[in-house]
């Protein structure tokens, strides 16, 4: 009997057991299909980047909460792709973006941007023909890049086209009453890059109108501080050249600056930026004739050249004349007299060391390239005018001066006797009055 009660007993237990672990494992098989449910649960609404929110109505019968999901799961991305597509073409700013304060900005200066979509290639376009010379004199417009550069061609007076910036905070450095004719385009900044002719580039790209230096308006107090010094460059053909040049006269005060038609172009792209603004400190007439150089130099300048090699040296202490023979004429040939002739013809200008005084009144300083080097027309009108030949004592063997650091040195010199003259007058006049 003991043995019948244990074994019932023991039946119980291990059948309680089992049920055990059978709830245990029901819960667990109810849990996960629970977890599974909530995968398979749709989507009650839809939250869109500018706040606005979609609800999607539920069907009581499970075939049309199946068909109204797949419909109404389209519909919002349709509705999203939509919107992407219309803010990518039309520049369509949302709610949240207009609470900013940039944006803000943008509204009380009556500006408007927009976007350019994916494949918008205009920056591109632009970028690569507003490089070309051809098409510069063509079109009328030239490429001028990073914030200084766009913010001095602003207040002259220049005419924006065309702004392409990768931030807001880029677009709000410039005075932006002054964009009101511009039309001002967002791309990335990796675009900006790719056309970018800056190692890192400040994310501001324009397309001005070409400026015309009778019309642009140059700051006063660097007109105050000009004295009548006019730099003239006759065939400088290198850019980095030609921009240290130009800054240099913008420095020294010149008055402004003619360029040959032998000289690059001076809005050129390497010239912009080794001039730093220079084009928009002072008066820049490029590509001129001489009769038109003639024509924008007072009646009374005096109009020297710079002699940038060390020949005038040799020849000013050895005591011989400007055209005598030497060792840079030791290989030539003895028998050609028609090269004798070309030198005889010559116009002939003394030399005379650059610390001597020869700035007195309006003056005019001729800069030659290195290349080829001062013209025969520059020669005669130094000539006409009893101009000098300018030149910086070098050290022995030194053959000759880079063309923009001669033109910093005789700028700079002129300058500082103009100004000596200008204290004498003054002290004269005071003089006279006491």
């Amino acid at each position: 009997m003991a043995a019948l009660m244990y074994n019932v007993s023991r039946g119980l237990v291990m059948l309680g057991e089992r049920s055990l672990f059978q709830r245990e494992r029901y819960q667990i098989l109810v849990n996960s299909r629970r977890f599974l449910r909530g995968l398979r649960r749709r989507t009650v609404a839809v939250l869109y980047p500018d706040g606005e929110r979609e609800t999607l109505i539920k069907s009581k019968r499970v075939t049309d909460i199946t068909s109204q999901g797949f419909t109404q799961k389209g519909k919002a991305r349709k509705d999203v792709t939509e919107r992407a597509a219309y803010k990518n073409c039309s520049g369509y700013v949302s709610e949240r973006a207009e609470e900013s304060p940039q944006i803000n900005k943008l509204k009380l200066a009556g500006l408007r941007f927009e976007k350019a979509p994916a494949g918008d290639n205009r920056l591109a376009r632009v970028s690569s023909v507003a490089r070309s010379r051809a098409f510069r004199d063509k079109e009328g417009k030239v490429l001028l890049e990073g914030r200084r550069l766009i913010c001095d061609a602003l207040s002259a007076g220049a005419s924006p086209q065309m702004i392409f910036f990768s931030l807001l905070e880029r677009l709000q450095e410039l005075p932006l009453d002054k964009l009101q004719q511009a039309k001002l385009i967002k791309v990335k900044y990796e675009d900006i890059k790719m056309w970018s002719d800056l190692v890192t580039p400040q994310g501001l790209i324009a397309i001005f109108s070409k400026p015309d230096a009778s019309r642009l308006t140059f700051p006063k107090d660097a007109r105050l501080q000009s004295v009548p010094l006019f730099l003239i460059c006759d065939n400088v053909r290198d850019a980095g050249n030609l921009g240290t040049t130009l800054r240099c006269a913008a420095a020294a005060g010149c008055d402004r600056v003619l360029l040959s038609k032998g000289c690059v172009d001076a809005w050129e792209p390497k010239v912009l930026r080794s001039a730093m603004g220079a084009h928009f400190r002072l008066p820049v007439f490029p590509n001129l004739d001489w009769d038109d150089i003639s024509k924008h130099l007072p009646k009374n300048v005096i109009v020297h050249v710079a002699d940038n090699y060390s020949t005038s040296t040799k020849q000013l202490v050895s005591g011989q004349t400007e055209n005598a023979s030497s060792d840079d004429y030791s290989e030539s040939d003895s028998d050609d007299d028609d090269d004798e002739k070309d030198e005889d013809s010559l116009p002939h200008v003394k030399p005379q060391v650059y610390h001597e005084c020869w700035a007195q009144r309006s003056t005019a300083l001729v800069i030659g390239g290195e290349t080829h080097g001062l013209s025969v027309e520059a020669l005669r009108l130094a000539e006409e005018t009893d101009g000098k030949r300018l030149f910086v004592p070098m050290a022995p063997g030194v053959e000759s001066l880079n063309s923009a650091m001669a033109a910093g040195i005789l700028l700079f010199e002129g300058r500082r006797q103009l100004l000596m003259l200008s204290d004498k007058l003054r002290r004269r006049a005071r003089t006279k009055m006491l």
